[in-house]
């Protein structure tokens, strides 16, 4: 990518601190999902993963530190829209979108204003479908905590997340860059029609892959697409080199949301912060199932079990041990994270086109990290 080409709009690019200890300080926010990776790369003896990690945490840790004092500065008050957003804003998160949005901009001329934008205009649409989803879903808890709908009621956690899907829109169309607001509501257009769709197929647990990955294509990798799409602008990339970052987005968001719907069944609640079996509780075919249905005719049978259950604790934590072992003995979950790496893969490959450096090492380490990820 060219880096003489200027971002056009009222916000333009700047120089990125240096890298030095001047740039450090103790009050920086560490990137901790990127930290947690690492150290469980270690664990997996996977000790060249985890170094380039680390190196990517140095790169973006100034980066992300200006991201989240951004979220940080919208707006509060005692109103509950305000309440309910920022109980969910200051719970952290993985932070993801915002990350490829630097990255994308660091293949370019550098992480600017305008990507800080960008960057927390895609966290803030991520956000605001959470909102919406637990009021959808009658989630009971976000991140490790109470949903901000159990605390503040469904109307304000409806009207916090259209408090914030307008902000990110505002935040869009300050940076002057052109394509990314008409394409950002496209993309939210997708989302939509993905949720609609999902929302449609609820309690059809004999739902067939290709409506589940038109569901995770426009519900989940649309905003990925989005994210380097967004930050490749931001950096002064060309038209093709925009869209070639857009497919790397593409790949990242079915890899992550296959990583997802596994931890929904093999992960640990307390460190991805969700209750297992939230997907099936809430009649969502994931792919894990769907595998594990095509191949083992019992895996029926111990579905219904579990959401039959009329209230008998011990029974049901039985009911979730024998389905989440028919799943793994079935190889579903060992395929489906294998099918992360495939796509983790395509990912990678859509960089080709581009030069070596940091940012594009950081960007292959991200697709490889995903499928590790444990959170």
């Amino acid at each position: 990518m060219s880096t003489s080409t200027a971002i056009g709009g009222p916000l333009q690019a700047r120089s990125a601190p240096s890298t030095g200890a001047a740039r450090r300080s103790s009050t920086e926010p560490d990137p901790a999902v990127l930290r947690s990776l690492e150290a469980l790369c270690r664990r997996r003896g996977l000790g060249s993963l985890a170094e380039r990690i680390g190196d990517l945490a140095e790169l973006v840790r100034w980066d992300m530190a200006e991201v989240e004092t951004a979220l940080r500065s919208l707006p509060r008050s005692e109103r509950a829209v305000h309440r309910g957003a920022h109980h969910l804003l200051d719970q952290g998160g993985k932070r993801l979108r915002p990350l490829c949005v630097a990255l994308a901009a660091r293949m370019g001329t550098g992480f600017s204003e305008a990507a800080r934008e960008l960057g927390v205009a895609v966290e803030l649409v991520h956000c605001a479908t959470l909102l919406h989803d637990d009021v959808v879903d009658d989630g009971e808890q976000r991140r490790g905590a109470p949903a901000a709908r159990t605390i503040y009621g469904n109307a304000a956690s409806i009207f916090a997340g259209d408090w914030l899907l307008v902000h990110a829109l505002q935040r869009v169309r300050r940076t002057g860059i052109d394509g990314t607001l008409d394409r950002l509501l496209t993309i939210i257009d997708e989302m939509i029609a993905a949720e609609s769709l999902q929302l449609e197929s609820r309690g059809q647990l004999d739902l067939g892959a290709e409506r589940y990955f038109a569901v995770v294509e426009g519900k989940t990798a649309a905003l990925f697409r989005w994210a380097m799409y967004a930050g490749a602008k931001a950096g002064g990339a060309t038209e093709t080199e925009a869209k070639a970052l857009e497919s790397y987005g593409d790949h990242l968001g079915v890899a992550f949301q296959l990583v997802d719907d596994l931890l929904d069944y093999g992960g640990d609640a307390d460190t991805t912060g969700k209750a297992l079996f939230a997907d099936l509780r809430e009649g969502k075919a994931t792919h894990p199932l769907i595998l594990a249905r095509e191949r083992d005719p019992q895996v029926e049978g111990l579905v219904r079990t579990v959401l039959e259950n009329d209230g008998d604790d011990a029974a049901l934590a039985e009911a979730h041990a024998l389905l989440a072992a028919a799943i793994e003995g079935c190889g579903a979950i060992d395929d489906c994270r294998a099918l992360a790496g495939e796509h983790a893969r395509l990912a990678v490959e859509a960089l080709e086109p581009f030069t070596d450096g940091p940012a594009k090492t950081a960007l292959i380490t991200v697709a490889r990290a995903t499928v590790h990820r444990e959170r």
